[in-house]
């Protein structure tokens, strides 16, 4: 198997899994803002310049995205106690909540899937979304 089949079978499958294995979204967020929520989430103390930065927009646009975002009680933004210059954008338990029900997979879902494989497979999957997982974190 070349590897740009092996790269497009996972994205069709992952498609696959996504789309039948997601939970129902609830609220009305765009992609955008979730791309941001999963940042907060993902590097933890993040200002609103590096966020502009990740997005690839001005400071100014950033900083509307996440008053948007702090308006719809998914973020606030705290002082850093060894910096009081600089301000951090952080996930409040809501966003952390939206965050979770747009980017994860639906645990009952995934239970009743699991439970109709051999515990060898399941090892396996598990085995195999870990390697994934840490090498494209070497990676980015």
């Amino acid at each position: 198997m070349t590897l740009n089949k092996t790269i497009k079978t996972i994205n069709e499958n992952w498609t696959d899994i996504y789309h039948l294995l997601h939970y129902v979204h609830q609220e009305n967020i765009s992609h955008q803002a979730i791309r941001l929520l999963q940042h907060i989430e993902k590097k933890k103390e993040i200002t609103i310049g590096d966020l502009a930065t990740y997005l690839g927009v001005t400071h100014n646009t950033a900083s509307e995205h996440i008053k948007r975002l702090i308006k719809k009680g998914f973020v606030s933004k705290e002082r850093s106690v060894e910096d009081e210059r600089k301000v951090f954008v952080i996930l409040t338990k809501d966003g952390r909540e939206v965050l979770y029900r747009n980017t994860r997979l639906d645990n009952e879902k995934l239970k009743n899937v699991l439970e109709n494989l051999d515990p060898s497979d399941i090892v396996m999957i598990e085995k195999a979304f870990v390697l994934l997982s840490q090498e494209a974190k070497k990676c980015f």
